[in-house]
C-alpha cells in the first residue's frame, strides 16, 4: 500500500470547494429521538411477501426494471402501475435516517449535526458528478497534483526516505509513516520547516546514490508543491 499527502481544503480561502465542502447538505442521523419527523423514509416490502404476491419473480424483476440483488422492494423504484397498486397495501413505512439540511430549521440542522458521525454527512462537494469535480479541480490554483487535484502520492508505504530523512535530522519527512498512522494534521509551521527539509534532502539523495535520487525526487517534489500551499494559504496538510 502507498501513502498518500492531501490538503486541508476548507482551511484554504482559495479552494474553489471550500464553500461546498462546508455546505452539509444531507445527514445520516445515528439516534432519531426526536428528530423522526426530519428524516426521510421508505416504504417498503419484504422479498418474502412480494414474492407471494407477485408471482412470477423474474416478470416482475424485469417489469419494474429492479436488480435480482435487491434486498427489499422500494416503492418509489416501481415503474408497472398494477405492481404498485398490489403491493402498497402491504408497504411498510421505514425511517432512512437521513435528513435534508435544507428543510429543517437552524436548531434541527444543530440537532441533526450533533446526532451524525462526520462520516455520515454529505456536503455540497459530495452531490457533484465527477466529470463536475474534475472540472473544478482542473481551474483550482491549489490542484498541486499537476492539476489532478490537491491529494497525490507521497509514495509507497515502505519507503525509505523516511529513514534517509531521519539520518539527515529531517524530523517532518521521518515522521510521514507514524503521521499516515495517527492522523496527525500537520500546520503551516510545520510546512515551513518542511520546505528547509527539502531543500537539505534534495542536496543530500546524490550522497545516497542514483537509485536514491531517481526514486525519491518525485516525493521530494510533491510534498514542496504541498508545503508551499500550506504556507501560502495558511491551511493544514497530511499524509495518509
Amino acid at each position: 500500500m502507498g501513502i498518500s499527502i492531501g490538503i486541508c481544503e476548507t482551511e484554504a480561502k482559495s479552494a474553489l470547494c471550500r464553500d461546498l465542502r462546508m455546505n452539509v447538505v444531507r445527514v445520516r442521523v445515528d439516534d432519531g429521538s426526536g428528530l423522526e419527523g426530519l428524516a426521510g423514509h421508505d416504504d417498503v416490502v419484504s422479498l418474502e411477501e412480494a414474492k407471494a404476491l407477485v408471482g412470477d419473480w423474474e416478470a416482475f424483476l424485469k417489469r419494474n426494471r429492479v436488480s435480482a440483488e435487491t434486498d427489499a422492494v422500494y416503492m418509489d423504484k416501481l415503474k408497472n402501475e398494477g405492481d404498485i397498486e398490489l403491493l402498497r397495501p402491504r408497504a411498510v413505512r421505514k425511517s432512512t435516517g437521513w435528513v435534508d439540511m435544507g428543510k429543517v430549521s437552524a436548531a434541527d440542522r444543530e440537532r441533526a449535526l450533533a446526532s451524525s458521525k462526520k462520516e455520515n454527512r454529505l456536503t455540497g462537494w459530495d452531490m457533484l458528478s465527477f466529470d463536475e469535480m474534475n472540472d473544478t479541480c482542473g481551474k483550482c490554483k491549489l490542484s498541486w497534483d499537476k492539476g489532478r487535484g490537491c491529494i497525490g502520492s507521497f509514495g509507497p508505504a515502505d519507503s525509505l526516505l523516511p529513514g534517509i530523512a531521519e539520518k539527515r535530522g529531517c524530523a517532518i519527512t521521518a515522521s510521514v509513516p507514524d503521521g499516515a498512522r495517527d492522523g496527525r494534521v500537520y500546520t503551516p509551521e510545520d510546512a515551513a520547516a518542511l520546505l528547509k527539509e527539502i531543500e537539505l534532502l534534495t542536496n543530500a539523495l546524490p550522497e545516497e546514490g542514483k537509485m536514491m535520487v531517481r526514486r525519491y525526487s518525485g516525493s521530494l517534489e510533491r510534498m514542496g508543491a504541498v508545503a508551499n500551499i500550506s504556507v501560502s494559504e495558511g491551511c493544514g496538510f497530511y499524509f495518509f
